[in-house]
């Protein structure tokens, strides 16, 4: 995506020291994303997009966006630096904008704020044209885009031809909605209404009626609606069918008041309603509930209720997708968040099973066991419902008795559990939530991996795989990477339902957010080192070491040479024949100086968050286990020592182990002073460091003494030396001797010159202190007062 001069202002404001918990192995900060040119950003032409729409046409290779009375067209294309440091982007990069339906403010607003005309939906209406429909401050409004014929750059808008939009979408732009296009025919899960009470599913344009679900509870019980997809059953059209995925209050959840179940219902994309029962209402309606839950002490399931998101993952086979979704608990004892999967053959066999049933207000829901009418209700009329002397053309020709037993029995007995009847991934008291998903099926050396990329609603991506192994029915959920897509953290930025995914073009995420768009690369390899090892370690299955760096893996390549483990991640298989010591190990000695009875701190941060930490200490050419007590802690970031003896002296080795494998990450060697060197450290003369202190640094003042080097005019060598000069100082004085720091380090870093006129300056500034200081006293009648009580007076 090409665009240089609309990256938002508020985008450099930010504190890029946000950071989340580190339970993946990279977080990757906004910052890095674009410094790496992974990742471009797209807000407006004033910096604030307020997106509420988003349409990928990978067709004409172009996204649409919809903002606060505004439209967007962009020209996709590969992330450069490039093409962000233009000035003007060219005709190519943005291709225009659309202001979207100007009206006079109705008073029908809630908010200042929403008189205006929020696009909530884009959808292709034929080869050359767009669908967009907004709220119209609170009066639903369609209208025809001309985007033109594939290669070409048209986005006109025709004013005159714009049509009411009640039943395509809400009257209120925070209201939830669904919707598909298919057949020239628009598909809606919303509430109609302007209060947001009528809640329907709508089939609205193209040649047949209208269609709409009937006002009973029974139906729909007070949903959100969260997606909407056309899955067709076969090759017959007539039996295509649009599934509905929402959530809802649950009828059949006996005395548990506001309990919610999320649902996934169908109706039949020919159904025209019945002849004398539910005219121009859905006569193959049902519904079935979906359960994604985790098993429980004593055979108590913890439920995930609350539907967040669904992503249809198309296989080759465009009857059977895969539906991912995200759920989470509206329990009070925690907050968790699940990703749940599940398989078409199983929601239609829960449609085919029996209808669930209730005799009366006090008795409990069981499985109909009467006989049900023919032809099934839910079916479609088709070549595989018709029968010889019963042929039904429409859903019209249905026997009355059909429609009403599906009118009474919308909903199906048999639950749809997920495969293997457990979650893929489960996350429990985060400091985020899990709001969007978008899925990748991936192809690597050992098999078909599902990446997962999930949205949060701080802003971030969570790059995550959940592995198999063998016959067990438990997963491991690997965590690769976390981007903070967006430079700032608040708590109204969040990744819209509408993410976006393009995999076999660009290979790019699609990010959206209020404040604006994102491209994302899926991956960068080589930032996961230049070893086999590292490559290794990543499990990425986009990446494979191909013999001199981690690349991008494509399949069926002609390299030889590939190196890729997803499964186990075990380095010391796959670069058996690697020099793994030489490509790994940071064995680059660091000197680091401690005091006596002071803190000292070793720094050590692996790369991965997943690999554990070990320490060595090496004394006399013998090695052992440094011994971890409340003295000697080991830290995320390090190995701390609270209190530093003179037998801690050593050269500290930091190693760490992932999958059995381990490296060297630092070895530090620590050089413990006594008390008393500081002590001579402070009391030194303008001459120099004391004989005793030249020793222990082994004869050479220079780079101890920065006055010298800049009253020489040292060069920038020498004034680098001074800097590490002085962090060491500042270690070696520890917390006991704060308040000599400042007289120290003006005897250090100021020549006589400068000493005289902060000194002189010094003694005005205290002149004029007890100048004032008198004057007070004066004033107050006490001039009799001791000069300690003057002073307790002042504070001192």
């Amino acid at each position: 995506m090409q665009t240089s001069k609309y990256i938002p202002a508020f985008i450099s404001a930010c504190n890029d020291a946000f950071r989340m918990p580190l339970l993946n192995r990279f977080f990757l900060l906004s910052a890095d994303l674009l410094s790496t040119n992974r990742s471009s950003i797209f807000s407006g032409h004033h910096g604030q997009l307020s997106l509420t729409a988003v349409f990928l046409d990978e067709y004409r290779d172009r996204l649409f966006l919809g903002g606060k009375d505004v439209l967007y067209s962009l020209l996709l294309g590969p992330t450069s630096s490039e093409s962000r440091e233009r000035a003007t982007p060219s005709p190519d990069c943005l291709t225009d904008l659309l202001t979207f339906l100007e009206f006079e403010s109705v008073c029908l607003c809630v908010l200042q704020t929403e008189c205006a005309n929020f696009v909530r939906l884009l959808q292709p209406y034929n080869r050359t044209h767009l669908l967009a429909c907004g709220t119209g401050a609170f009066q639903p409004m369609c209208a025809f885009i001309s985007v033109g014929h594939r290669g070409e750059h048209v986005f006109t808008m025709d004013p005159l031809n714009v049509e009411n939009g009640r039943g395509k979408v809400p009257h209120d732009p925070s209201f939830p909605f669904a919707s598909t296009f298919s057949g020239g025919e628009l598909y809606t899960g919303l509430t109609a209404d302007f209060l947001g009470r009528d809640s329907v599913i709508f089939r609205s344009m193209g040649e047949r009626s209208t269609m709409r679900t009937e006002t009973d509870q029974k139906l729909l019980h007070d949903p959100k609606f969260i997606a909407a997809h056309l899955i067709p059953d076969n090759d017959d059209r007539d039996n295509d069918k649009v599934y509905f995925f929402f959530t809802e209050k649950a009828t059949e959840a006996g005395d548990r008041e506001g309990a919610i179940h999320t649902r996934v219902g169908r109706v039949c994309a020919n159904d025209v309603g019945g002849q004398r029962v539910l005219v121009n209402k859905w006569s193959t309606f049902i519904k079935a509930r979906l359960v994604c839950s985790v098993a429980g002490p004593h055979g108590i399931d913890t439920h995930f209720n609350q539907l967040e998101d669904v992503f249809l993952l198309r296989t080759k086979d465009e009857r059977n997708p895969d539906v991912y979704a995200i759920f989470s608990t509206i329990s009070n004892v925690f907050q968790g968040f699940a990703v749940c999967v599940y398989r078409m053959a199983d929601i239609r066999e829960a449609f085919n099973g029996p209808f669930a049933h209730k005799e009366g207000p006090d008795y409990q829901w069981g499985a109909y066991e009467g006989r049900v009418p023919y032809p099934r209700p839910g079916v479609c009329p088709s070549k595989i419902t018709n029968q010889p002397g019963k042929e039904f053309g429409s859903t019209k020709d249905f026997p009355d008795s059909v429609l009403q037993f599906a009118r009474s029995h919308p909903l199906m007995w048999r639950p749809v559990f997920p495969a293997l009847r457990q979650p893929v991934l489960v996350k429990a008291n985060i400091p985020y939530k899990l709001k969007q998903i978008v899925v990748d099926r991936v192809e690597a050396e050992d098999g078909q991996y599902d990446v997962m990329f999930i949205g949060t609603d701080v802003g971030t991506i969570l790059k995550v795989i959940a592995l198999h192994s063998g016959n067990s029915l438990e997963t491991e959920e690997v965590t690769l990477e976390e981007l903070q897509v967006f430079k700032c953290e608040y708590k109204l930025l969040f990744i819209m339902s509408h993410v976006l995914f393009n995999a076999s073009k660009q290979q790019a995420l699609y990010v959206g957010s209020p404040a604006g768009v994102a491209q994302v690369k899926l991956h960068r390899c080589e930032m996961y080192g230049k070893a086999c090892a590292e490559c290794c370690l990543a499990r990425d299955p986009y990446c494979a070491w191909d013999g001199s760096s981690c690349s991008r893996y494509v399949p069926n390549s002609k390299r030889r040479f590939r190196r890729q483990d997803i499964r186990h991640g075990n380095p010391a298989l796959q670069c058996v024949d690697q020099n793994l010591s030489e490509d790994l190990d940071v064995t680059e000695d660091k000197m680091v100086y401690g005091t006596e009875n002071n803190s000292t701190f070793l720094e050590c941060v692996p790369r991965s968050p997943q690999a554990s930490v070990s320490w060595l200490v090496q004394r006399d050419d013998r090695k052992e286990e440094v011994k971890l007590d409340d003295r000697v802690m080991s830290t995320d970031q390090g190995l701390l020592f609270r209190r530093l003896f003179h037998q801690d002296e050593g050269i500290y080795i930091c190693h760490s182990r992932e999958h059995g494998f381990t490296q060297t990450l630092a070895r530090l060697t620590l050089q413990v002073l006594p008390g008393e060197t500081v002590d001579e450290l402070m009391a030194r003369d303008n001459a120099g460091l004391s004989d005793s202190f030249k020793d222990r640094s082994g004869g050479n003042y220079r780079a101890w003494m920065p006055c010298s080097s800049y009253s020489r005019g040292a060069s920038s060598s020498q004034m680098s030396q001074s800097r590490s000069w002085f962090k060491d100082v500042i270690q070696l004085i520890g917390p006991s001797n704060l308040p000599l720091v400042e007289d120290y380090c003006e005897r250090m870093w100021c020549n006589d010159k400068l000493r005289r006129k902060h000194k002189s300056m010094l003694e005005k500034y205290r002149q004029a202190q007890e100048g004032a200081r008198k004057a007070r006293s004066k004033s107050s009648g006490e001039r009799n007062r001791t000069p300690r009580d003057l002073r307790a007076q002042e504070g001192y």
